[in-house]
C-alpha cells in the first residue's frame, strides 16, 4: 500500500521541551496516551455531539463521537499501512477544543470575540489547551505533544498559506500536513455522517425509506438487506444497512488515498509535504455520497425545529454568561480571574467558557442568573 508515504518517527521535529525516550513506548504513543489522560478528553463525555443527552442515554456525545472517529482513522491506516500510533494520537485529540452545546457553542463564542476583533475556532482552541491549560507535568507546561501532532490539530479542517495565521508560522504553512493526518478529517466526515443519521433514526426524525430517497448509495445497500433479510424487522434491516454503509465509506476513503497517492507519484512522506493539494481522499463515489448524506442531515435534522430551538436557547445563554463576566470579571473563579486581570478579559472568559460541559455550563449560568427558570435545564 502507502508504507513509503508512512511518516516516520524517528524524523519527528520534536517537543517543545525536550525529553528523554521511553524505554518501551515511542513518542506517538506517548502523546496518544497523554491525550488520554487529560482532563480537556475527559470532559468531551459531557458535552454535547448533536442530540441533548437528556432526551436519551444513547446518542453519541463528543467522548463517543472522539472514539468512532478513532477506530475508523486507525483503520484505514493501518490497511493504508501508515503509522498507526499518529493517526490514533490525532483522532483522539481533534475535538478536544469543542466548547459545550456542539456548534451551537463555537458560533457564539466566535460571535462575541467578533465585539473584540477575534475569533473563536476549536482547532485553535484545542492547540492552547495542549500547550498550556493542561498542567499535568512538573518539567513543562500543557502536554508537551511533538510537533506532528501539533501541525496536525491545527490544520484538522484545512491547511493554510504564509502570513494567513502569524500565530501559526512554526506550523509550516503553505505545506500539507503528514498523509496520518490527513485521514482524520474524512473519518471525522464518516463518523458523524453515519453515526448522527443514527441516532436521528433512533429519535423518530425519519425512516429508513426516507434516507433511500435522498441517498441513492443507502438505497442500493437497503434495497440489497431487504432482499437478503426479509424477516427482519424495519429497525434491523436499518442497522444493517448503516454497518454497511459505514464499511462502504471506509473502504471509498481507503481506494481513493491509495489511488490518489499513485496518481501523483510520491515517493516519500516529504513529498507528501510538498505536494499543492492534500492526498487523502474519498473516491468519487464515496465523495458524491457524503455530500448526499449532508444534505439530507441537514434538512431533517440539523435545521429541524427541535434541534434549532435548542441551538437558539444555548446560544442565548452562552451570549448572557458571557456579558456577565465581562461585565463582573472579578468574579471568575481563579485562576481565570487573576488571568482577566492580566489579560483582556474577553480572551480568560472564552477560555473558560469553551472549557466547561453542558452541565457545569448550565450550573454556573443558572447561579449567575440568580437562580432562572428550572424549565431551561430540562436537557442539562
Amino acid at each position: 500500500m502507502l508504507a513509503r508515504l508512512r511518516f516516520p518517527a524517528e524524523r519527528s521535529r520534536g517537543r517543545r521541551y525536550p525529553e528523554p525516550e521511553h524505554p518501551y513506548r515511542k513518542a506517538f504513543q506517548r502523546d496518544r496516551d497523554r491525550v488520554v489522560h487529560s482532563r480537556a478528553f475527559r470532559r468531551l463525555e459531557a458535552k454535547t455531539q448533536v442530540f441533548a443527552p437528556g432526551l436519551s442515554d444513547h446518542f453519541r456525545n463528543r467522548l463517543t463521537h472522539t472514539i468512532e472517529v478513532a477506530q475508523i482513522a486507525r483503520t484505514a491506516a493501518g490497511v493504508l499501512q501508515l503509522d498507526e500510533d499518529l493517526t490514533e494520537a490525532l483522532a483522539l485529540v481533534h475535538d478536544i477544543g469543542h466548547p459545550p452545546f456542539a456548534h451551537a457553542g463555537e458560533e457564539e463564542l466566535d460571535r462575541q470575540m467578533a465585539r473584540f476583533g477575534e475569533h473563536f475556532d476549536h482547532n485553535l482552541h484545542a492547540l492552547r489547551i495542549v500547550e498550556g491549560f493542561e498542567q499535568r507535568y512538573a518539567r513543562f507546561p500543557g502536554l508537551n505533544l511533538t510537533f506532528e501532532v501539533r501541525e496536525g490539530m491545527v490544520k484538522h479542517s484545512k491547511d493554510f498559506g504564509p502570513g494567513e495565521a502569524p500565530e501559526l508560522d512554526e506550523y509550516l504553512p503553505g505545506m500539507r500536513p503528514p498523509l496520518e493526518a490527513q485521514l482524520i478529517d474524512l473519518a471525522d466526515e464518516i463518523a458523524y455522517n453515519t453515526a448522527d443519521l443514527d441516532d436521528a433514526y433512533s429519535a423518530g426524525m425519519f425512516d429508513a425509506e426516507e434516507v433511500a430517497a435522498c441517498v441513492p448509495r443507502y438505497r442500493v445497500i437497503h434495497q440489497a438487506v431487504e432482499t437478503q433479510f426479509p424477516g427482519a424487522t424495519p429497525r434491523e434491516r436499518f442497522y444493517e444497512s448503516l454497518r454497511q454503509l459505514i464499511d462502504w465509506l471506509v473502504s471509498g476513503l481507503i481506494e481513493g488515498t491509495a489511488e490518489a497517492a499513485r496518481e501523483a507519484g510520491l515517493a516519500g512522506p516529504e513529498e507528501v509535504r510538498a505536494f499543492p493539494k492534500r492526498i487523502a481522499v474519498f473516491t468519487p463515489e464515496a465523495s458524491a455520497a457524503s455530500r448526499e448524506l449532508k444534505r439530507f442531515l441537514h434538512a431533517k435534522v440539523y435545521d429541524s425545529p427541535a434541534l434549532n430551538e435548542d441551538r437558539h436557547r444555548s446560544m442565548i445563554q452562552i451570549a448572557e454568561l458571557f456579558q456577565f463576566f465581562l461585565e463582573r470579571p472579578e468574579t471568575l473563579p481563579q485562576p481565570h480571574a487573576e488571568r482577566a486581570a492580566a489579560e483582556p478579559a474577553h480572551r480568560v472568559i472564552c477560555d473558560y467558557i469553551a472549557g466547561m460541559t453542558d452541565g457545569f455550563f448550565l450550573r454556573v449560568w443558572e447561579q449567575a442568573m440568580g437562580g432562572g427558570d428550572k424549565n431551561l435545564f430540562s436537557h442539562g
